[in-house]
């Protein structure tokens, strides 16, 4: 009998923990798909491995695409959300948006509907703010930065002001194209998100 209880208990303990853990969908751009590099070295594969060293059981699903935008990614939501069910959702698009001078009305609206629709999906949402370089213009990339604050403040939901805090525009950690982060860059990236990811999980 002592055995039967013992191995009831082991049971719904690991039932338990199989509840408890979740699914993080990172919802990016060439940024988080690791472009250049070995996703092994990415920042994801590197969120992978903080999760397990803290002792977090969440999955790791990182439906990134080189080269996306927010509309592409939000014509992408939907089916993600229901394949695999997230309870956190992290978006980090916007960027090539910026790039190729698309109005920043229409990053938010897009940023706001994936949002929503992540919310309804029963999912938490984290931003990761974007910047873009300064010959753009100051008012463009003032109104495009001011984008993610906005959308977060209206939405409810934490951000990361910007991702590439203290990697962008820092010749050593870029890649020769001074677009994409390079691989000694990438701990700082899963740093710059770190202490706003982990009260979300």
């Amino acid at each position: 009998m002592r055995v039967w209880f013992l191995s009831a208990g082991l049971a719904l303990m690991c039932m338990a923990q199989n509840a408890a853990a979740g699914t993080v969908l990172i919802v990016g751009d060439s940024i988080s798909a690791g472009f250049g590099l070995d996703t092994r070295q990415g920042w994801v594969a590197l969120l992978e491995q903080r999760l397990k060293q803290e002792g977090f059981d969440d999955k790791v699903v990182n439906a990134s695409i080189s080269g996306d935008t927010s509309a592409g990614g939000q014509a992408r939501l939907p089916a993600l959300l229901a394949e695999h069910k997230p309870e956190l959702v992290i978006l980090e698009l916007g960027g090539n948006d910026g790039l190729r001078g698309q109005p920043p009305a229409q990053l938010q609206q897009n940023l706001a509907s994936m949002i929503d629709s992540s919310k309804a999906a029963g999912a938490k949402v984290l931003l990761l703010g974007m910047q873009i370089p300064p010959n753009y213009g100051v008012r463009y990339t003032s109104a495009f930065a001011k984008v993610f604050g906005d959308v977060a403040s209206e939405k409810n939901i934490p951000l990361v002001p910007f991702f590439l805090k203290d990697v962008g525009g820092v010749p050593e950690l870029m890649q020769a194209d001074g677009l994409h982060p390079a691989v000694g860059a990438q701990g700082k990236l899963l740093e710059n998100v770190w202490p706003t990811l982990k009260p979300l999980l």
